[in-house]
């Protein structure tokens, strides 16, 4: 039975799902991130297209494949350009690059960039377009759409165009400091609570306007003058981090009433509570569900 694989393949995952020819998702993997990639790309993609073809990709392989976000990179399978904001889901489609690979058609997305910063966004205006796509009420108007992740975006809807967008590192820098820093060596590991009751403080901690730089030492210093736990400061790393972020729209931009927030619910849930200290309602919708509807609009140029 024919079969259409569509993948969303960031700089920290790869998520791809096999699509039956009713629509339907009967299978999904994932993969190493273009960031983090210990083989090449093509390696990577092809060792994911075999465990959706449950390990006889040569006698079932898909019929095409759809990728959307890195992998149209520098670093991905091939480089893909940039529509420019303002742009509708259409204007974006237009930009994806058709190719083949091992002999299937293979087509990725378009990025999408916006001239006064400069700024870019690779895999996020699928989801976007793709939430769209899903309630077209959602288009009408002015929204706010907001993307957790790696690197966080805020973006501006205008009557179904994306008109502008801004980029924060949030991800990248907690996992940097996580990892790569003095600041969580210390102290006894801790419990999922603890770390809930630090991401609460340093929520507290960021929107009384220190400001990041001025915070960040806070994290180490709690566990050696107050005796916080290693899960306490990863959670009041965290919090520092994402309250910063919000707090830096709200001196950018202002904060809007509500935004519409798409992304994997765990990380969702952290922004769902900084939002929410800030004073702004959220619509949480699936990251996942909304890119798989964005690819399915490549059908405009298929």
């Amino acid at each position: 039975m024919s079969w259409k694989a569509f993948g969303d393949w960031g700089t920290s995952n790869l998520r791809l799902y096999r699509i039956e020819q009713s629509g339907t998702v009967s299978a999904t993997t994932q993969g190493p991130g273009i960031g983090s990639l210990t083989q090449g790309a093509h390696a990577a993609l092809r060792d994911a297209l075999d465990t959706l073809a449950g390990g006889a990709m040569a006698a079932d392989p898909p019929s095409e494949i759809r990728l959307c976000g890195m992998a149209g990179s520098r670093t991905g399978l091939a480089e893909a350009p940039y529509a420019l904001c303002p742009a509708d889901a259409e204007q974006w489609a237009r930009e994806a690059i058709p190719l083949t690979f091992d002999g299937i058609a293979l087509r990725i997305a378009a990025g999408l960039a916006c001239d006064d910063l400069p700024d870019v966004m690779r895999g996020e205006e699928a989801q976007i377009f793709g939430a769209i796509a899903m309630s077209p009420d959602r288009g009408m108007g002015r929204s706010v759409h907001v993307l957790p992740g790696t690197h966080s975006k805020w973006a501006v809807v205008e009557d179904g165009r994306i008109t502008g967008f801004r980029t924060f590192l949030s991800g990248e820098l907690f996992a940097l400091l996580q990892s790569r820093s003095t600041l969580l060596a210390l102290g006894e590991t801790g419990t999922p609570a603890e770390e809930d009751a630090g991401f609460a403080a340093g929520l507290d901690r960021a929107n009384g306007g220190d400001g990041l730089a001025a915070a960040l030492f806070a994290t180490r210093s709690l566990q050696l003058r107050a005796g916080r736990s290693r899960r306490w400061a990863t959670g009041f790393l965290s919090g520092l981090i994402i309250g910063d972020e919000v707090q830096a729209m709200r001196r950018l931009a202002g904060l809007p009433q509500s935004v519409s927030l798409i992304g994997a619910p765990a990380l969702s849930a952290r922004y769902v509570q900084a939002l929410g200290a800030a004073g702004v309602a959220v619509q949480c919708l699936d990251g996942a569900a909304c890119a798989l509807k964005g690819l399915e609009l490549l059908d405009v140029v298929c």
